[in-house]
């Protein structure tokens, strides 16, 4: 009994009707501290960063399911990230985690939204540390 169980659970999976839950779409208990919604957003960047390089290699506006995928996938992770960090109090831990989605948007090769988020950090060490790996956010 245990063992087809386990068999419909894989099955479901590789069907598609059991979903994976991405860690952008856990609901947060509110309040909680700018240490752990930095965390937070570290992991969702982490999370999205395959979909990211994938859109990256994408020319046009995506047309398979799986690019549609890859982008849809990006971009809510991108939003999520960026929702949390709009209330995160530090100004510091805010621009570290600013700067991991603009890493993330890089990676995706959406620049007009990396620079728009790039302008919002504002610790001088922490833009520098941008520039120099992402040369393309001073045009």
């Amino acid at each position: 009994m245990l063992m087809l169980a386990a068999v419909r659970g894989v099955s479901m999976r590789w069907f598609g009707k059991n979903e994976r839950r991405e860690i952008w779409d856990e609901a947060l208990q509110w309040p909680i501290g700018d240490i752990e919604a930095a965390k937070r957003i570290r992991e969702i960047c982490r999370s999205a960063s395959d979909s990211a390089e994938k859109v990256r290699t994408v020319v046009g506006p995506p047309s398979g399911r799986k690019e549609k995928h890859h982008a849809e996938r990006y971009e809510r992770a991108a939003r999520a990230a960026m929702e949390i960090a709009m209330k995160i109090s530090d100004d510091l831990m805010r621009d570290a985690a600013v700067r991991q989605i603009v890493d993330l948007c890089v990676s995706a090769n959406n620049l007009k939204t990396a620079r728009i988020l790039f302008r919002a950090i504002q610790a001088a060490s922490i833009r520098e540390a941008a520039f120099g790996d992402h040369p393309a956010l001073r045009e």
